[in-house]
């Protein structure tokens, strides 16, 4: 077990987290076997339900006559693998997709190979009605591609071996939308079926059930095959911080966190321990233990503890206690053991379990292997606010738990990839790293998503189809942030079909009396306010007045919005005249509205046409869309943002309001408005939150939106034409005397150092090779060149 621990930590280290490399074993993206039939064959367990809960091995030894310069292997399966060559993990997939699009991994693992037997080992898990809701999936089956002739002798066939591990169970108890639990029973797992020497002789033969199909391959397909398009996961050891509550009469050694001490249970003993790892993270938590036949641990995983399910500051645990997910271990009594669940957990807190038998438990070491998209903080935020430093690290802690195969809304409850919280997301990525991998898979797969009606799911990969429409126009929204920030027309061509059915759609839905959108179908979801609560009988939660019925200035000037982004578009993409008539719908919907919801007395929008209600959102949007004119515009955003009547917007939502700011000509008042953020901080979180208190998730990448703000706001940097070719710097320090910024283009960093001088400022904007732009401060310009540009 020693030996199996130094090896996975030498893997795991080769990434680092927060700085990660390239993975160990990754391989150059396939050319050959993404567009022809594999060899290949897809195999499964020869008996039972193709489609129920089950954990499966599966192996294959064969000999080398010597160790080869490459041995490249392309890896899927359903629902998830890990992958193994000769005790040694390897990397685990596919990525998340769906059955028309299904990633495969490539890898080369020659460096793991030696002369003479080898052995390629692969568990394949399928939680059949338990699987994520962000898990689509066919039934169980594994295959493997060997890249050359010599790589071959590891196809996927019938000679390999195959059992089903009768050790695991699931648990199901608190399992929200995330999948089940493991419970383990170690007297019935096969250990050491991943290495080399383990005597799979009474395994039975693998059972064929078809040949890999990549697209155009076929006449007939199950799952199509397509080369996985982000990088591998990041793995780093993360040791667990601290142990804040005992039970039991135990005692647990000063070093047992940091590996240095193993913690022993007596026999006979029911004990607990809770650990804090101080912040929130995304993990796999792996538990060394050694004796203790017929004991039980049981590991329990809280973004904070509860009394009356309600939580209080993040730091506070008296009184309260844990009523979330679990996985269960029963050790097997033999020495050198190791749990670790099937898919990671998300944590702040962990409370271990113990209840022995008739011996003793050593649990010799506990930690946690940290895991997610490999971003590395390339961008970063300084100034002489120390507070906000702190919002800036919260954020990007968010961020970087809401990203790992997918964008995920939250990483505790649903694990969906949601386009609206999606599209501020991959801003912050843009930012923060550079990296639009991520961004670029999830416009595509909610490309794909759509329905025979040509909108958008609202969340996507997803078993089940939920639509928003308000999401399907900030698909679009996001589509051409992407073409602004990126050079890659070929790539937004490709996406300017889907904005043509979704503008159609949406079209079909203006009321000709009104010149507003009438009744639209579906969830019609702006916000989370209180004033729009749920209903179960209705899709009403966070939907304004007039969001099913019709007449909503919220709904309609949401749709003007989109169209400001998608005239440009198609103006550029090769469609003047359906620019032209798009053009005319948004200034129909603008004038609509403003008849139908001004209202003069108090110079604001009314929520719809009835008039029962006001909130920020209708004037946000009023600005946003330009239906309010021009020179009226200050002054609502001055109303919509001191009117305590109006419903307000909350974290999300004030992404836009920022967008409004900014308009308007008020972002040098931006960071005097992040009190939402820093009461988060004081309440002991460790990254934003979902909603106001009371919150369900403590972790929403929609509400992380600083950190894009703090770069493109404060400091300024921004496209100055589409493809990013040029930047524009117009910063806002607000009540700020100094700011550092440091955003990745790619052609390099953009760097902004400044510094209030009286009513001036003074510093430098470095600018990378081969980029230009202009620098704009309160109404004065100076040009940018590559190099350092003095400003003053």
């Amino acid at each position: 077990m020693k030996r199996y621990f130094l090896i996975l930590l030498t893997v795991c280290l080769a990434t680092g987290s927060g700085q990660a490399g390239k993975h160990p074993y990754e391989a150059a993206p396939d050319t050959v076997w993404n567009a022809r039939k594999w060899t290949a064959h897809w195999i499964t367990y020869p008996e039972g339900s193709l489609y129920d809960y089950g954990v499966y091995h599966f192996r294959k030894t064969f000999t080398l006559d010597a160790v080869p310069a490459s041995f490249v292997l392309h890896v899927s399966a359903d629902n998830r693998y890990r992958l193994f060559v000769n005790g040694q993990p390897v990397c685990w997939g596919p990525a998340r997709g769906d059955v028309a699009h299904w990633y495969y991994e490539t890898v080369d693992v020659a460096s793991l190979l030696q002369a003479g037997e080898n052995t390629v080992a692969v568990a394949v898990w399928n939680f059949g009605e338990y699987t994520p809701g962000a898990q689509m999936t066919l039934n169980t089956g594994l295959i493997i591609q060997g890249h050359a002739e010599h790589e071959a002798a590891v196809n996927t066939d019938a000679s390999w071996k195959v059992c089903r591990n009768g050790a695991y169970s699931p648990v199901t108890e608190h399992r929200h939308d995330v999948g089940c639990g493991d419970r383990v029973q170690g007297a019935r797992y096969p250990w050491g079926w991943e290495t080399r020497t383990f005597d799979d002789s009474d395994w039975k033969p693998s059972r064929t059930i078809g040949r890999g199909q990549p697209y155009g391959s076929s006449t007939g397909y199950d799952w199509v095959l397509l080369q996985r398009d982000i990088p591998l996961m990041e793995e780093s050891l993360q040791r667990m911080a601290t142990v804040r509550r005992t039970e039991g009469g135990l005692t647990v050694p000063d070093g047992f966190l940091k590996g240095d001490a193993p913690l022993t249970v007596p026999a006979g003993r029911k004990v607990s321990f809770l650990i804090d790892q101080t912040f929130l993270t995304t993990a796999y938590p792996e538990l060394h233990v050694s004796g203790g036949r017929g004991s039980s641990v049981r590991l329990m995983y809280a973004e904070a503890l509860v009394k009356d399910r309600q939580k209080a500051h993040r730091n506070e645990i008296d009184g309260r206690n844990m009523q979330e997910n679990a996985d269960i271990f029963y050790p097997d009594g033999a020495p050198g053991r190791l749990f670790r669940p099937l898919w990671f957990r998300t944590y702040r807190y962990v409370q271990v379990d113990v209840e022995t038998a008739g011996e003793p438990l050593v649990l010799n070491d506990l930690y946690g292997m940290y895991t997610g998209y490999p971003f590395r903080e390339n961008g970063s935020f300084e100034s002489d606010a120390p507070l906000i430093g702190d919002v800036w690290t919260a954020g990007w802690r968010t961020a970087r738990l809401c990203a790992h195969e997918t964008y995920f809304d939250c990483p505790f409850y649903e694990q969906l990839q949601y386009v609206g919280d999606t599209r501020i997301q991959a801003l912050i990525s843009l930012y923060v790293d550079g990296d639009d991998r991520l961004m670029r898979k999830a416009i595509r797969m909610f490309d794909w998503s759509r329905s025979c009606e040509g909108i958008t799911t609202s969340r996507y990969p997803s078993r089940v189809n939920q639509y928003i429409p308000p999401f399907s126009m900030y698909w679009v929204n996001m589509v051409h942030d992407y073409w602004m920030h990126r050079d890659d027309p070929v790539f937004v061509a490709e996406c300017m079909p889907a904005v043509k059915t979704i503008l159609a759609w949406f079209a079909t839905k203006v009321d000709e009396r009104t010149g507003m959108l009438g009744a639209v179908p579906h969830w019609n979801f702006v916000d989370w306010p209180p004033q729009w609560p749920w209903d179960n009988e209705q899709p009403l939660g966070g939907v304004p007045p007039g969001g099913i019925t019709g007449g909503s200035s919220i709904l309609t000037l949401q749709l003007a919005y989109t169209l400001k982004d998608a005239v440009e578009l198609l103006d550029t993409f090769g469609e003047p005249e359906l620019a032209v008539r798009y053009e005319t719908l948004r200034r129909t919907l603008c004038r609509g509205t403003l008849d139908r919801c001004w209202d003069e007395n108090r110079r604001m929008l009314k929520d719809d046409i009835q008039g029962a209600s006001y909130s920020q959102h209708a004037n946000i949007m009023g600005i946003l869309s330009d239906a309010v004119p021009q020179e009226k515009q200050a002054a609502l955003f001055e109303t919509l943002n001191t009117d305590p009547s109006l419903i307000q917007a909350t974290f999300y939502y004030r992404f836009y309001l920022f967008r409004a700011l900014k308009k308007t000509g008020g972002a040098e008042r931006y960071t005097s408005m992040l009190q939402p953020w820093y009461d988060m901080l004081r309440i002991g979180l460790t990254t934003f939150a979902e909603n106001p208190e009371p919150t369900r998730s403590d972790c929403h990448a929609w509400s992380a939106s600083p950190n894009y703000d703090l770069l493109a706001t404060v400091c300024g940097v921004e496209p100055a034409e589409p493809g990013f070719k040029s930047v524009r710097v117009e910063p806002h320090l607000g009540d700020l005397k100094s700011i550092r910024g440091v955003v990745p283009h790619p052609k390099g960093l953009i760097k902004v150092e400044l510094k209030k001088t009286g009513k001036g400022i003074a510093g430098a904007v470095t600018l990378p090779e081969g980029l230009h732009g202009i620098f704009v401060w309160q109404g004065k310009s100076l040009p940018l060149t590559p190099g350092i540009n003095p400003v003053e």
